[in-house]
């Protein structure tokens, strides 16, 4: 089996349908949040600091990063990107103002609205469920095959374990599973190298990492699956998220030209990374997400990454949201988020 130290360079340190919809803005940006008194200060050019996380919710910016990089980008702003392992190094930022535009776990978006007492809007979602059921047991074939047995994965009075008690007890077989924790997803791994009978929960790349590795290894259910099917039977419109791009109010409406480039960059480098998994690899080995390429290619598909904007956004992360409030209000912050969270046009 791969080192711990090993596994955590192959995988990257970010853990927090490929369907797309536009993440370009609809109508001015200001339109959200208030116009700006001077329209021609918002249509100059402006230095936009971005900051973002080392795995899946950074691979679907790699290709507008690479752009930015260019000196023929054919951008009207620049971009500084800077690229952190945990969400801590971020948000601490974010607050004081020395960040413009954060793509970051979503349940810490809400944490960061509600302590500047709304100061930042969410502009989109921009990753699904990266967690996957992991096993090298045939008989785990659907969500309830989890019955009866131990499941081993990370995340202990965080957004995974609430993410699973929501599963579970949709499923109907909350009473019936064991969920057993580990402090780090290379434990997990380890105990499904060592009994063929093991399940552990693992997200992305970390599954597909493990995967390579251990070719008796399957992931036979992708918990963003799971959560579609809880949703549609219970006439739910939520979405399982993972990240989320956010801005602060005062940048929104200083510089909504700005925003919006951005946005339609984002939204362009989205479609590209899941449509040429292969040629995006290179560009998130490149970027220092990943350390290797074969990993990153397999891996995009189950990031599910995407540009979720408007009635959409809402209608995916509100929900998500509530089934965290429920679980932990402190998870969200303390209160879940009024509708000026959520970019409207």
């Amino acid at each position: 089996m791969i080192s711990r130290r090993g596994f955590l360079s192959a995988a990257g340190l970010g853990i927090m349908s490929i369907a797309l919809t536009g993440c370009g803005a609809k109508g001015t940006a200001a339109s959200a949040k208030g116009s700006t008194a001077d329209s021609a200060a918002s249509n100059s050019s402006t230095s936009v600091r971005v900051a973002s996380l080392k795995g899946p919710t950074t691979i679907g910016l790699v290709h507008f990063m690479d752009q930015a990089a260019s000196k023929d980008s054919g951008l009207a702003n620049s971009y500084a990107f800077t690229l952190s392992t945990a969400a801590d190094e971020v948000l601490p930022s974010l607050i004081k103002g020395d960040i413009d535009i954060a793509l970051i776990p979503a349940n810490a978006a809400s944490v960061v609205y509600n302590k500047t007492k709304g100061g930042i809007t969410c502009l989109n979602v921009n990753t699904l469920g990266v967690l996957s059921v992991v096993t090298a047991d045939t008989s785990i074939v659907s969500f309830k095959d989890l019955a009866g047995k131990t499941v081993y994965l990370t995340g202990k009075g965080t957004t995974p374990e609430y993410v699973m008690n929501y599963l579970l007890d949709a499923a109907g077989i909350a009473g019936n599973v064991t969920l057993e924790f580990k402090s780090e997803a290379t434990e997990v791994v380890s105990v499904l190298a060592s009994d063929p009978t093991a399940i552990g929960v693992l997200p992305q790349p970390f599954a597909t990492a493990a995967l390579a590795k251990n070719q008796a290894l399957a992931a036979p259910i992708d918990l963003t699956d799971a959560w579609n099917e809880a949703a549609e039977q219970s006439g739910d419109t939520s979405e399982l998220v993972t990240g989320v791009t956010v801005v602060r109010n005062e940048f929104l409406e200083e510089h909504p030209h700005a925003v919006e480039e951005f946005l339609k960059g984002q939204s362009a480098s989205v479609e590209y990374v899941n449509e040429h998994p292969d040629k995006a690899a290179e560009l998130v080995v490149e970027q220092g997400i990943l350390e290797s390429e074969a990993v990153a290619q397999k891996a995009i598909p189950a990031c599910h990454l995407v540009c979720l904007t408007g009635k959409k956004l809402k209608q995916a992360l509100a929900g998500y949201l509530e089934v965290l409030y429920q679980a932990d209000a402190s998870s969200v912050g303390g209160s879940l988020p009024a509708d000026d969270f959520y970019y409207q046009a």
